[in-house]
């Protein structure tokens, strides 16, 4: 028997698990407001100059007096005297010298009429301080890296429930923080926290949600959970429409998660976990609980220590073996299967970054092309689960990749004044890599074993952080070249979909359980897999013996007699079979 079993005995998907998700789900609507903040609280506006002299103290028209100070066009600089010869009527024409210009002493002035105000504007990250408003993005994501590192480790050690009470306070104190920061520098380190909170709280939600769900309905939880965080951007678009100074629309994302916080209490801890880290008596109470919201009070009367232990005995086996990060590279299958991963996780994070990251280069309405870029996740999302379901993983996961790399690429050729188009075609490779990240979450839990699952998933994590943390420092690299960015954005996907071709098919096989059954399962030297789902065929690696799967595991056959032995088939032959 195992946990699973355990949960059915409690009243299964009852209304404990219902009222667990919606509460859990709450604060992933809020999340996307985080994580895409930036695109509406460091929007740059149309900027220019500060003029050394007001139009009233000289008695010139205004757009006179900024025809003599400013050059046409010019962000960033200023004439160093007064051009008065401009004002001529043929000012326009070209004079023998062009009048020597200096940087803006005296700040900029900036075009309020659609965002009131905005870090850019308040510490003039332009001009020569632009980098600095990627740098900020960069900061944010390198707090959701370490995030996941810190809290991952300490959710293992003190629960699921009490870090996630915790990250839902820091986030909002955190966040509500950044919204009162006086200078830049302060500003950066709040939003490092946040993004460590956010780290925390995506952790412990998917964890605290899945250790309390049947195992039939996991799939539809972690796709529900998925279509919460698309609707927060357009709940994002909504926001900060209404608030359109930055200051009060950090606030207003920030401020749900005290309330967030107080519900938190709540929340029922992980039984599961409580028996992993013997706390056995707390683990049977809280179930107990569960059973009575369920209307299973007399079968979680029944339970007992012993009966909990009975059905935790696979879980608590499996938590006594011992694995490290190096597993995940120690043997040639799985090895194989973290390097391609690695490349497909960082790609998919870094171009996605890329694009959601930089709406204003699109020349639309922001707000507009906020709400299309979250629509789009609905369909892509939609598609990418019918052909993992119906044509299989490694496909959609190359294919996926593939399409947003080329759709990105192409944008480069489209000229800036086919808005549509260029608009289009950023909006198709945005939800390819929606549906990319689809893919790659259920991907990745299917190719590796039980034993270093966990393992694997927090690698995947870390490459997908980095890769969030990269996009907005390589846009810096269109300073020297405008299409730079996009080039690399484009390529890496690309790339990480023709590497994506030499991961294994996971579609229609049981999720391994050990190291040893992944190397068995997938080495390529030795092993292809039959047509259909009858399993594998080829020769083995211990001295020429030779494995045949079935679905119903392996035997082993010597000689003309086949042999079922611990689930395996075995042949003494050293060539591939037929089938």
């Amino acid at each position: 028997m195992a946990f699973a079993d355990l949960l059915e005995h409690v009243g299964g998907m009852g209304r404990f698990q219902v009222a667990s998700v919606v509460l859990l789900a709450l604060p992933v609507l809020m999340m996307a407001s985080h994580n895409l903040l930036q695109n509406f609280t460091a929007a740059t506006s149309d900027h220019r100059c500060r003029l050394r002299w007001e139009a009233n103290a000289t008695g010139l028209d205004p757009q006179d007096l900024l025809r003599v100070s400013v050059p046409r066009g010019e962000q960033c600089r200023r004439f160093v005297t007064p051009q008065w010869w401009l004002l001529e009527a043929n000012g326009s024409a070209t004079n023998t010298t062009w009048p020597e210009t200096e940087p803006c002493r005296d700040g900029w002035t900036y075009d309020r009429s659609v965002f009131t105000s905005t870090i850019v504007s308040e510490w003039d990250l332009v001009c020569s301080s632009r980098g600095l408003k990627q740098l900020a993005q960069s900061l944010y994501m390198a707090g959701v890296l370490v995030g996941g590192i810190v809290f991952g480790g300490l959710s293992d050690r003190f629960g699921r429930r009490s870090l996630l009470t915790w990250c839902y306070l820091q986030m909002g104190a955190m966040g509500t923080c950044s919204s009162f920061a006086p200078t830049f520098t302060i500003y950066c380190l709040f939003r490092f926290l946040t993004g460590m909170a956010f780290s925390g709280i995506v952790l412990n939600s998917v964890s605290l949600s899945l250790e309390w769900m049947p195992t039939r309905t996991r799939a539809l939880v972690g796709t529900f959970m998925g279509y919460c965080y698309t609707l927060g951007q357009f709940l994002l678009a909504g926001v900060s429409y209404a608030v359109p100074a930055w200051r009060w629309l950090q606030l207003t994302v920030s401020l749900p998660f005290f309330c967030f916080f107080l519900y938190s209490w709540w929340l029922t801890e992980s039984a599961r976990w409580l028996v992993m880290v013997g706390k056995s008596q707390r683990a049977l109470k809280e179930l107990r609980k569960v059973a009575r919201i369920n209307g299973k009070k007399e079968e979680g009367d029944k339970l007992d220590i012993d009966a909990l232990r009975s059905y935790m005995q696979k879980e608590m086996t499996s938590s006594r073996s011992h694995h490290t990060v190096v597993d995940l590279v120690r043997t040639p299958v799985v090895r194989r299967i973290s390097c391609c991963l690695c490349f497909v996780w960082f790609s998919t994070s870094f171009a996605y970054y890329g694009l959601a990251m930089d709406l204003q280069n699109f020349d639309f309405n922001i707000y507009v092309i906020q709400l299309v870029f979250g629509a789009v996740d609905i369909p892509a999302k939609l598609v990418s689960i019918l052909t993992i379901t119906f044509v299989g993983r490694r496909f959609t996961q190359s294919f996926a990749l593939i399409l947003a790399g080329l759709a990105i690429l192409a944008n480069i050729l489209v000229p800036r004044d086919l808005r549509t188009l260029r608009t289009a075609l950023a909006v198709f490779g945005k939800g390819c890599l929606a549906a990319s990240f689809n893919c790659v979450f259920l991907y990745t839990g299917e190719l590796y074993p039980t034993v270093i699952r966990q393992t694997g998933m927090g690698l995947a994590n870390t490459m997908a952080r980095l890769g969030s943390i990269t996009a907005p420092l390589v846009k810096m690299a269109g300073e020297v070249f405008p299409a730079l960015p996009f080039i690399i954005y484009g390529v890496a996907p690309v790339v990480s979909g023709l590497v994506a071709i030499f991961l294994p098919e996971t579609r229609d096989t049981a999720l391994p359980e050990t190291v040893e059954e992944v190397e068995g399962r997938w080495d390529w030297r030795g092993w292809r897999r039959r047509g259909g789902t009858d399993g594998w065929v080829g020769t083995g690696r211990d001295g020429g013996r030779g494995l045949v799967g079935r679905g119903d595991g392996w035997r082993h056959r010597k000689g003309r007699d086949w042999l079922e032995v611990g689930g395996w088939m075995d042949k003494k032959t050293t060539t591939a079979m037929d089938g």
